[in-house]
């Protein structure tokens, strides 16, 4: 199951997973550009279940966790890979902002109410797309969703450090053997979504940007090896695990990465709860 792909990463990721031979859940908000994605896939020799679905409002969310339940009996793989990069702030129907909305709750209430397909499976895995932006950031959950002081690049990275947070507290709160939730880095890649939300950056870079296809090779990579390998909680560009900081101002212990997690968890399961 693959959220956002109708556009740049997640429509390449679409097309690779459909050559592979597997079956894609392919979640976008557009229904046109689903109809396209899912005639991508089978051309390429996969099986397409396009799901129409806004992740920035959390009822729709509930409503295709709803769906995907009633129609499938396992899911092997739950890519979390649709972002947003906004200019202007704006809030989602539950009142959240939707950054926040869009990175985090509605993959934490996805992965939650997906849960027992996941554990249907043989070691299900749960990858996150991530960003480079993530560096530039440290974690505070009172800072999280931002207000009068909105910068949607800084939104942004916020959001992408938090799935950091994310990822390694549900990993370490999973019992032995069970889902291994990974994070995936795809490098700085050209794609729509950086072309319209970073022009300036985009035009600079345009020929050092990776192309969409190089940008999901270790995404693919990873949703093709067997049950179990790699081992989750851990960060991947190029095939190659990497750190989770650069900068030593962002850097916390092991211990209070985990007090993070603990609290961002507690944040994210109360935000859920009033989701129907």
């Amino acid at each position: 199951m693959l959220t956002g792909a109708t556009s740049g990463l997640g429509r390449a990721s679409a097309r690779f997973l459909g050559a592979l031979g597997m079956t894609v859940v392919a979640v976008g908000r557009d229904p046109r550009r689903l109809e396209e994605v899912a005639r991508e896939i089978e051309i390429a020799g996969g099986t397409a279940y396009p799901e129409a679905c806004d992740l920035a409002d959390l009822d729709q969310t509930a409503d295709l966790a709803e769906r995907i339940t009633r129609r499938l009996d396992h899911i092997d793989v739950l890519v979390h890979n649709a972002g947003a990069l906004l200019g202007e702030r704006t809030e989602t129907p539950q009142g959240h902002e939707t950054t926040v909305a869009v990175h985090l709750l509605s993959p934490h209430l996805l992965t939650v109410r997906l849960r027992p397909l996941l554990k249907a499976a043989d070691q299900a895995k749960v990858i996150t797309m991530t960003s480079g932006g993530m560096y530039t950031e440290r974690f505070a959950l009172d800072r999280l969703e931002m207000t009068d002081d909105y910068r949607g690049s800084v939104a942004y990275a916020r959001a992408k450090r938090a799935q950091v947070v994310w990822t390694v507290a549900l990993q370490a709160r999973e019992p032995a053997e069970g889902l291994d939730f990974s994070l995936v880095h795809p490098g700085w890649a050209k794609t729509p979504g950086v072309a319209d939300s970073l022009p300036t950056f985009s035009r600079a870079l345009g020929p050092l940007l990776r192309t969409p296809a190089e940008g999901v090779d270790t995404l693919v990579w990873l949703c093709s090896l067997d049950p179990g390998i790699p081992a989750g909680g851990r960060l991947w560009l190029d095939r190659r695990p990497r750190p989770f900081y650069r900068l030593s101002s962002t850097r916390v212990s092991d211990e209070r990465l985990a007090e993070q997690g603990t609290e961002l968890l507690a944040w994210l399961d109360q935000a859920i709860e009033a989701t129907k």
